[in-house]
């Protein structure tokens, strides 16, 4: 053990560590989750850490041995290779105070390794005067967020992108399977799976649109205004440096913000990326539900498609295999849904210069990101990739249905129509066999409105049959119909 101090008193910390003695005090604090960082967010800490250290070694506050050895030590946390220095729980009062000690102690204990020095020896490179040079952790944990944050939606955009391109082949696979619309839950005009398969991609692009501009103030940071927004400590040419560092150091775009004060004190941009994420959550959850009804039955229900089976469905029930796919989407949705009540009530609650919520906040936005690229993924490898369809039984449930009726308007009125779809209804018949029958059209006018490449595309279903009438050539023309 080793004996370490902050202005409250000594505690000893294990020689092995590398945090110091206020993790340690938030480590006895924070007992809450049983959590610790979120792994990006450590690096995004690191990042944000590197980019001080450079912009402060480029200005001349910081001397170059030192800040070498800072930079050094930055890119161990970068890399992943130290999160087991990190037991700080996510959810912590202090605004994010020890989050950005635990990084300052990590990275001031490993600099001083790399020199030679002992763990501890903070008079020669300290957490507080050489690791936070310029800084607060009113400007660190909030730009750590934002740069958490766009790593995070980078990975949920290239999920959801490949989710897509799979809607989509799916789309391309079934674009002749006709079957059945429904609105209401009711039976209405017909559909192909593959018109379906494709809005699903759609809907699902649409996502990323909307995510990628939220995603989009991320890119103002409050670096260089340290506690309140007034920059005091911080000179201007380091608050300009900084914001450049971090974008050489991340690959991305950042720039600073114009007003620090409004930046330190208000969190409102992270309702919206959090609001993004909510509605990405109840777009898959309406597709989900739409894949679990189709594949309903498979005796007693729909049975329009098949989801791969992925594990027995009952320890009672032999033979019975569940969607258990997208039930765990549901489910994860359901949760993404409740951590954006979190994010909104945290928003809701900053007062005056600093919103000490940041912590909570942060912590829900991370998983949400995490729970639905997760989610993504299971959807996509475990079930819209192997979906097959039945396209029997989609063609069974077309021929019962008096939807297609529907596409007779042009040819013999609504209150024909609406005479057919009765009958058909009352008497549990085919209605394509009764409109024969009563010889309302001849089978041969019936294939021509009826079918699949007519019934799905805009304009009128047998238009060319409509022509036809004008030259007295068709079968409506010669009279058939009664």
């Amino acid at each position: 053990m080793r004996k370490e101090h902050d202005f409250l008193g000594e505690l000893e910390i294990p020689d092995e560590a590398y945090y110091g003695v206020q993790t340690m005090r938030a480590m006895e604090n924070f007992r809450i989750t049983g959590y610790t960082a979120d792994p990006m967010f450590i690096k995004a800490l690191g990042l944000v850490k590197k980019a001080a250290a450079l912009a402060n070694m480029s200005v001349g506050n910081l001397r170059k041995e030192k800040g070498i050895a800072l930079v050094q030590a930055c890119d161990d946390v970068i890399s992943g290779r130290m999160n087991d220095q990190f037991p700080t729980d996510p959810i912590q009062g202090g605004a994010g105070t020890s989050f950005n000690m635990n990084v300052n102690e990590v990275i001031c204990n490993r600099a001083l390794e790399i020199l030679g020095r002992p763990r501890g020896d903070y008079a020669y490179i300290s957490p507080n005067n050489h690791a936070n040079m310029s800084q607060s952790t009113n400007d660190v944990i909030p730009t750590a967020i934002r740069v958490c944050a766009l790593l995070r939606a980078e990975e949920l955009i290239l999920a959801l992108s490949k989710l897509a391109s799979s809607f989509e082949h799916k789309g391309e696979e079934f674009k002749d399977v006709l079957k059945i619309g429904r609105t209401h839950l009711q039976d209405a005009v017909p559909i192909t799976l593959g018109l379906e398969f494709k809005a699903y991609a759609s809907s699902v692009r649409r996502r990323i649109v909307r995510i990628r501009r939220s995603c989009e103030l991320l890119h103002t940071i409050n670096m260089g205004a340290t506690a309140v927004g007034t920059g005091l400590n911080a000179n201007p040419e380091y608050i300009k440096e900084v914001c450049e560092q971090l974008a050489l150091v991340t690959g991305d775009n950042f720039n600073t913000a114009d007003n620090l004060v409004d930046a330190t004190s208000n969190t409102d941009i992270f309702t919206d990326l959090s609001a993004s994420l909510r509605v990405t959550a109840l777009s898959l959850i309406k597709i989900v539900n739409d894949l679990r009804l189709m594949a309903s039955g498979p005796r007693a229900g729909f049975h329009e498609i098949n989801l791969p089976p992925r594990q027995p469905g009952s320890s009672i029930m032999p033979g019975k295999v569940n969607p258990v796919i997208p039930e765990v989407v549901d489910q994860t949705c359901y949760q993404v849904i409740g951590n954006d009540l979190v994010v909104t009530m945290g928003v809701e609650n900053g007062q005056f210069q600093l919103n000490v919520m940041e912590p909570v906040m942060a912590f829900n936005i991370f998983n949400s990101f995490r729970f639905l690229t997760n989610a993504v993924n299971t959807l996509r490898t475990h079930c819209v990739d192997g979906i097959t369809a039945n396209q029997d039984q989609c063609q069974a449930w077309l021929d019962k249905s008096v939807g297609i009726v529907t596409a007779l308007l042009p040819h013999i009125g609504y209150e024909t129509c609406c005479a057919m779809a009765k009958e058909a209804l009352a008497t549990n018949r085919n209605i394509k066999e009764l409109l024969i029958e009563r010889k309302v059209l001849s089978e041969h006018d019936l294939n021509i409105i009826l079918a699949p490449e007519q019934m799905t595309k805009p304009g009128v279903a047998g238009n060319e049959l409509l022509k036809k009438v004008t030259r007295g050539d068709s079968a409506l023309a010669r009279g058939e119909k009664s």
